[in-house]
């Protein structure tokens, strides 16, 4: 079993910037992509950005030059990085991780707890 714990939210003014953190904790081979997803009210789940287990990022077209995906592999843990943030961003943030164990070729994905950011002046 993986447990995710994220980090980092909060209410932040329009322009600024946030950082989130999730660090996954267990007994597992290895972690592949990681990842953070939002949801905001009335909207679909959208993805915000990945990033492989080599570091090679992606993000969605509308954080792109804003907010930067980054992990550190000997932590265990996915960071966000978000700049110049907007008033659209809010949502509640969730970190995803792809998972494999030793006992099987089946990779296993996990969700953190969520984090509210909220962007309001």
């Amino acid at each position: 079993q993986v447990h995710l714990v994220e980090s980092g939210g909060g209410l932040v003014q329009p322009g600024g910037s946030l950082r989130l953190s999730c660090a996954a904790s267990g007994s597992f081979r290895s972690i592949n992509a990681m990842g953070w997803y939002r949801h905001a009210p009335g909207k679909e789940r959208e993805l915000v950005a990945t990033i492989t287990s080599g570091g090679s990022p992606n993000y969605t077209d509308s954080v792109k030059g804003r907010f930067t995906i980054s992990r550190d592999n000997a932590k265990n843990t996915v960071y966000l990085q978000m700049n110049s943030l907007k008033s659209e961003d809010t949502a509640v943030y969730y970190c995803n991780v792809d998972i494999t164990y030793w006992f099987t070729p089946r990779a296993y994905e996990y969700w953190g707890q969520g984090t509210q950011v909220t962007v309001s002046s």
